[in-house]
């Protein structure tokens, strides 16, 4: 068997690739599938806070940025001040809305 026939014999046995857009966490910086991850985008409230939200349908207007959703990844992008710099925003940050999220989506898993 030559290279080339054991190569798409290789090829012809393995599960095919998932393909799609892929997107690097905030949090831990590892580059995943874009439906692995969860989107979050900064909306602007009446006051100087601006609050990020998550975007599980990946369609509220802005800019986004994206975060795998474990508490671990959220904890690392609070420590290292990822969200400021992704979403190009500044000011006081409340992340208490994805927080809560991210606590309902672990119950219901």
């Amino acid at each position: 068997m030559t290279a080339v026939q054991w190569t798409l014999a290789q090829r012809e046995s393995s599960a095919p690739p998932r393909t799609g857009p892929v997107r690097t966490c905030i949090g831990c910086r590892k580059r995943e599938l874009a439906a692995d991850l969860l989107r979050i985008v900064a909306q602007t409230s009446g006051t100087d806070s601006v609050a990020i939200v998550p975007d599980p349908r990946r369609r509220l207007p802005g800019r986004g940025a994206w975060l795998h959703p474990s508490s671990a990844c959220l904890s690392n992008a609070e420590r290292r001040r990822s969200f400021g710099r992704a979403l190009r925003v500044s000011g006081k940050l409340d992340i208490s809305a994805l927080e809560h999220y991210l606590e309902n989506r672990h119950e219901h898993s």
